[in-house]
């Protein structure tokens, strides 16, 4: 069975009409709890684990289970293992937490955080920065950049992040972790 995609809005209908709702948001921790959708339960999608989730649900439990993320991308990518572990009825709400936040949906807002994907940005611009920099006194130091480039090439092209699975897996971003990526 394919992956159904609907908006938040629909999801919205599902909540207010009473339907029970297994909604998994596939973020980092801190994204989570920076903002969520109020009924979402965490687990992120370097922790995904498809024959744990389906190990909790019953035999006979026929309701589907829904994925969101911050706009889209990782929620995808966690439909796609969950298709292929054999998940049965797989929900992709579309645009994500920020999509729904947008449409209005109740919505739990924390502690401010800054997002997966500008951390990225952050971190390939200031390699790139002082791989160009230190380049001028140490002329192999040129390959940094290089390989920024490379690897944000390759990101676009395959719409997967090795720098961005790193960056999950650093403190601020886990569910234990005593700050954010601000350094607070």
């Amino acid at each position: 069975m394919p992956v159904v995609v609907i908006s938040p809005m629909e999801l919205e209908v599902r909540r207010k009409s009473g339907e029970p709702l297994d909604l998994i948001d596939v973020r980092t921790p801190a994204e989570f709890r920076e903002v969520h959708v109020e009924f979402a339960r965490n687990v992120p999608l370097d922790q995904l684990n498809p024959a744990e989730l389906l190990a909790q649900r019953s035999e006979t439990e026929q309701r589907p289970l829904y994925v969101i993320c911050r706009s889209g991308s990782r929620a995808a990518k966690a439909c796609e293992r969950l298709l292929a572990a054999g998940f049965p009825h797989l929900i992709n709400v579309e645009g994500g937490t920020l999509a729904c936040a947008q449409a209005g949906l109740p919505v739990v807002h924390g502690k401010k955080t800054i997002s997966l994907e500008r951390q990225v940005r952050i971190t390939a611009g200031l390699l790139i920065l002082v791989g160009a920099v230190l380049s001028h006194f140490y002329p192999l130091v040129w390959l940094l950049p290089a390989a920024m480039g490379t690897g944000l090439m390759f990101a676009g092209l395959t719409d997967s992040c090795a720098m961005g699975m790193v960056l999950a897996k650093m403190p601020w971003n886990r569910a234990g972790g005593q700050g954010n990526a601000c350094g607070g």
